[in-house]
């Protein structure tokens, strides 16, 4: 029996043929994804960057209230198990009013970004420890925050009629930092479903939200000329199999663009597969293609949530269970992904410190979003949490960049798995963080605090550094150490506390090694002990 191909693989073979198959240069080369995944080794710069700072800005940012999926859930009376979201339509109400009469596309348009300054922002960041940059492309909300030539919904031509992305890439090139970019388009059809729904009770019951407008209806209007279809995709009933693959190629040309114009050297697509399958894989294929034929190796990073070939895994809110044979990265935020006034902070410098050392010591990145004010600007309760830790890394900054992972990552009750005691007086197990798995099992600010044999090893060359999590004055062992133990390094010659260069007092024997830590006053941030041993 023969297998015929479906209509639509013959389409989209046709279309990724011709966008494969554009003129080439004398010196140009191209190659399938397959091809390129086949040969991609994770590059070296991202391995030693370990610290990046992620822009997760946009229109979401102008509701001071809300969560982070502020534009599905201002057209939502009741979130359900969303939570998060509760406060975004009660808050549109008194805010902007009815999501009939206000919705997100006004929202956009009321978005000015007034205060926006990239350089400085970069400046800050670099100042502070990152090693490279990531900005916001778009988000579900399907408006692009670029230069785009195939979706009139974006922020040069809309809201703050500036161009976010180009003006990152500019000023993290004049920093002397890698660029990257986010894209977290794929769901905004189902994302968007509520918008053309309409109030179930109360005044507006049964009054359609804007989704439901036409270009007709933008006549005399601030949006004249545009189609909120653009913006929100076509009504549920109106999408047939020929109108979902013509959203699929337009999002194929955005991405490509976005690729060819800001030449990012990393693309992070939000999801656990290639965004629509081969268009989102072209789009991988696109970024490394450029750069194998830019700088004769491919020196881009690829980043999807699941491991795939190729690319390189990337863990939301979450950090990996164990030292991982290849690189990933750890992304982490302070509130909603989008800076809201009625979220607590999930992060503190604490933390943030906490979920860098983990992922170093795992062979791991971390991505802090620090997420911005509407206008901009940083939040002062975020700026002051950045600022710690990068003094923390202007001291102990060679235990972090440019460092490998030891053969374990460390030491300590949450390594063994013991039962510890939680600040409300509860029993449960050190690594009950991890119960969902490495997704969402992130320290937080509620996370109790790490006992004090807690450690984390790092490598650079002949160096050894233990980082001591939670450190308190007085011994404490490490059993990797021990004399007999297969992964002991060496005897030690040495131990050196960084930030003030004092010798440490130790004992190693068939149980370990014994540190003596010097007295510590209240809470401390984690300490870097640098370790010599005679092999």
């Amino acid at each position: 029996m023969k297998i015929r191909p479906s209509l639509s693989h013959l389409i989209l073979y046709t279309f990724l043929t011709v966008m494969c198959t554009a003129p080439l240069t004398a010196q140009e080369k191209t190659f399938t994804w397959d091809q390129l995944a086949d040969q991609y080794e994770c590059p070296e710069w991202f391995r030693d960057a370990k610290f990046g700072i992620w822009f997760h800005w946009g229109p979401q940012a102008a509701p001071e209230q809300g969560g982070g999926w502020y534009a599905r859930h201002m057209y939502m009376q009741d979130v359900g198990r969303q939570k998060f979201g509760k406060m975004a339509y009660p808050y549109h109400l008194q805010t902007y009013g009815h999501p009939s009469e206000f919705g997100f596309k006004d929202v956009i348009n009321s978005w000015k970004a007034e205060k926006f300054d990239a350089q400085a922002l970069i400046d800050f960041s670099k100042e502070n420890g990152a090693k490279y940059i990531m900005a916001l492309a778009n988000h579900h909300d399907h408006f692009d925050l670029f230069d785009s030539s195939y979706h009139p919904w974006n922020s040069v031509d809309v809201g703050p009629k500036k161009d976010i992305i180009g003006e990152f890439a500019t000023a993290s090139r004049n920093a002397g930092l890698k660029f990257g970019v986010t894209s977290h388009d794929d769901r905004f059809l189902n994302w968007w479903q509520p918008a053309f729904g309409s109030d179930k009770d109360g005044v507006y019951k049964g009054v359609p939200y804007d989704a439901r407008l036409t270009k007709a209806d933008g006549k005399d209007k601030w949006w004249e000329g545009l189609d909120p279809k653009d913006l929100y995709g076509p009504a549920p009933e109106d999408r047939t199999p020929e109108i979902i693959e013509d959203i699929k190629k337009n999002w194929l040309k955005r991405h490509i663009e976005l690729v060819d114009k800001y030449k990012p050297d990393v693309l992070y697509n939000d999801g656990f597969n290639f965004t629509y399958g081969e268009y989102g894989k072209e789009v991988a294929r696109k970024l490394y293609n450029n750069s194998l034929n830019e700088k004769g190796a491919i020196d881009a990073v690829m980043l999807l949530k699941r491991k795939a070939k190729g690319t390189v895994n990337e863990v939301e809110s979450g950090g990996s269970n164990t030292l991982r044979e290849e690189p990933w990265q750890s992304e982490i935020t302070f509130t909603d992904w989008f800076y809201k006034k009625d979220r607590h902070l999930t992060h503190n410098a604490r933390t943030i410190l906490e979920m860098l050392i983990e992922a170093v010591s795992k062979n791991g990145n971390l991505l802090l979003s620090m997420e911005l004010n509407p206008d901009g600007t940083i939040p002062h309760e975020i700026k002051k949490s950045v600022k710690i830790v990068g003094d923390w890394l202007k001291i102990n900054g060679e235990a972090i960049y440019e460092t490998r992972p030891w053969t374990i990552y460390g030491d300590g009750r949450s390594v063994r798995g013991e039962v510890v005691e939680t600040v409300d007086g509860e029993l449960r197990n050190a690594t009950a963080n991890q119960k969902h798995g490495e997704h969402f099992n992130q320290r937080t600010t509620a996370t109790p605090a790490f006992s004090h044999d807690e450690v984390r090893y790092t490598t650079k060359g002949d160096d050894f550094y233990i980082i001591v999590m939670n450190p308190k004055g007085g011994d404490f062992l490490m059993p990797s150490f021990a004399k007999s133990s297969d992964n002991n390094p060496g005897t030690l010659k040495g131990l050196t506390q960084l930030y003030d260069g004092r010798k440490l007092a130790f004992k190693q024997n068939n149980k370990g090694l014994t540190v003596t830590m010097p007295a510590v006053n209240g809470d401390s941030y984690p300490v870097v002990l640098k370790a010599k041993f005679n092999k």
